[in-house]
């Protein structure tokens, strides 16, 4: 079912918004070649919206021009995981930390209550999608509370390829992700204003999530090929 097109959007800002919704759910499967005749009839767009569409995926490195071929759906490898959460581990605690005294604690706790709501009358890639958008939300809110504006839209990058790694890895395992207690816990320690607890909290949350990802997608790399 198509989405009805933002009067704040122009067609080729609309198309470019749902094919990236797709491309990070996996609903356009990494790896997968596309077409532009395929890509307009499947989101009812001209050629000019699919166009620039693909050209600012393609710029975000979400999708590759293949000559002859058409589109290919950026493919995800197990190196695309380590480096991701590489670069979560370094900047994510560092955020918090700058966050402290700062961040907004009420809206916080709405959404890591976000991240819990079940949605069990959703298929379970809309629950993934649902549950994906309320935790990047929470921790791009405390990077906005870190100031750094450089810093928070890293972070925003970073957060939705790993959208696109739990996609797939827990998508075809059929399986929702959990986060555990860190959401709480994290918010204790902004409370407490306790730096130090802020940045390990963050840190093992990221590790933590990172071999849960990892797991996930070894076992769908394997399926899928």
């Amino acid at each position: 079912m198509n989405d009805p097109i933002s009067p704040s959007l122009s067609a080729g800002d609309d198309a470019y918004r749902r094919l990236r919704r797709d491309v990070i759910s996996c609903r356009l499967a990494p790896g997968a070649f596309v077409t532009e005749p395929e890509l307009m009839a499947r989101y009812d767009i001209r050629k000019t919206s699919c166009r620039l569409a693909l050209t600012r995926l393609t710029q975000e490195g979400l999708v590759r021009s293949r000559p002859r071929k058409g589109h290919q759906i950026a493919p995800i490898t197990l190196r695309d995981v380590e480096e991701v959460f590489q670069l979560r581990v370094q900047l994510e605690p560092l955020a918090a930390r700058l966050a402290v005294g700062r961040v907004d604690l009420d809206q916080l706790r709405a959404l890591e209550a976000a991240c819990r709501e079940p949605h069990t009358v959703l298929g379970l890639t809309a629950q993934i999608d649902v549950f994906m958008d309320a935790n990047k939300a929470f921790h791009l809110a405390i990077a906005e509370a870190s100031g750094n504006q450089r810093l928070l839209r890293q972070l925003s990058i970073l957060l939705d390829e790993m959208s696109r790694l739990v996609a797939l890895g827990f998508g075809v395992q059929k399986t929702k992700p959990e986060i555990k207690h860190d959401h709480n816990a994290l918010i204790e320690a902004f409370a407490e204003h306790d730096a130090r607890r802020v940045e390990q909290i963050t840190r093992r949350h990221i590790e933590t999530f990172q071999a849960m990802t990892l797991e996930k997608l070894y076992a769908s790399l394997a399926q899928t090929g």
